[in-house]
């Protein structure tokens, strides 16, 4: 997990708008898959804007540096089920051995994003990992339709980390929602209600600082969740471009800031997850970058 990651501009892709339903099984056409070309074709390809860097922001690619985030499916029969995937190193005949060796971050070796693609869902897991590589965990989805995986993790002895990203597809009736509104505030179930000051800009680093209270008072008594008291992950509306940044040590509330720098200009929603009485909460924004 990255902070004060700063990622080049690239050009927003088009959300593909799909049927009413997701089919699983013969005789219906699968949802998007996502295509793995060969190693020395995965990296870089992304269209730029003219004069940017080509530098792809997180969560674009299946492949980065030399890794693959290989999916057992990319389609579930339903919301619920388990999800397992394997990080293979690659080599020049394609995706190679499973990575086994990883940095510890925040308490885990690897920390695992599912968004829907209308950017309603969002689910922060932390699967396990078997000695042969593959990671496992249970998932729950409230809908059918299209997601987005991400893995963020940092091989052993690498300088810094990375994030793949991988398209997955729920069965079943999907009826995508709209992005939800421009907003600064966020409730949250349990008398919470969270409010980001600052703004986003393209490019350059700026502070948002996210302050929680509880039926009206400050929560000053915020719990440490793997090591912080708050984790934010932004994605941009359209592709899932995806930034992920820590907040700056601080005291358990009721304000939490981070420094942050988006990929573009254009909308994101911004998805807060802090502990509290011993449960995590998820507070959700949608802003724009300048």
């Amino acid at each position: 997990m990255h902070t004060g990651l700063k990622i080049a501009a690239v050009a927003a892709a088009a959300a593909a708008t799909f049927g009413t339903a997701y089919g699983v099984g013969s005789g219906v056409t699968p949802v998007i898959a996502e295509q793995r070309p060969p190693a020395h074709e995965r990296h870089g390809g992304e269209e730029t804007h003219a004069g940017e860097a080509d530098t792809v922001p997180g969560g674009l690619q299946v492949s980065d540096r030399g890794y693959t985030l290989d999916l057992e499916r990319d389609r579930l029969p339903g919301p619920t089920g388990v999800l397992r995937f394997t990080i293979r190193k690659d080599t020049e005949g394609g995706a190679g051995e499973p990575l086994t060796s990883y940095e510890t971050e925040h308490g885990k070796q690897l920390h695992l994003i599912v968004a829907s693609r209308d950017l309603t869902a969002y689910r922060h897991l932390h699967p396990v990992r078997a000695a042969d590589g593959t990671w496992s965990t249970p998932v729950s989805l409230p809908k059918a339709g299209d997601y987005r995986v991400f893995a963020d993790f940092t091989p052993r002895g690498a300088q810094e980390g990375l994030t793949l990203g991988a398209g997955l597809g729920v069965a079943g009736t999907y009826a995508p929602a709209p992005l939800p509104e421009h907003s600064t505030t966020a409730r949250v179930a349990g008398g919470y209600e969270v409010r980001v000051d600052g703004e986003l800009a393209a490019g350059a680093a700026r502070e948002l600082t996210l302050t929680v209270t509880r039926n009206g008072r400050p929560v000053t008594d915020l719990d440490p969740y793997l090591g912080a008291y708050g984790h934010l992950v932004a994605l941009r509306a359209g592709d899932l471009a995806y930034l992920h940044v820590h907040p700056h040590d601080g005291r358990p509330g009721p304000e939490v800031s981070f420094t942050a720098t988006a990929p573009s200009t254009g909308t994101y929603r911004l998805f807060l997850d802090f502990k509290h009485d011993g449960e995590v909460r998820t507070a959700a924004f949608t802003v724009h970058a300048a």
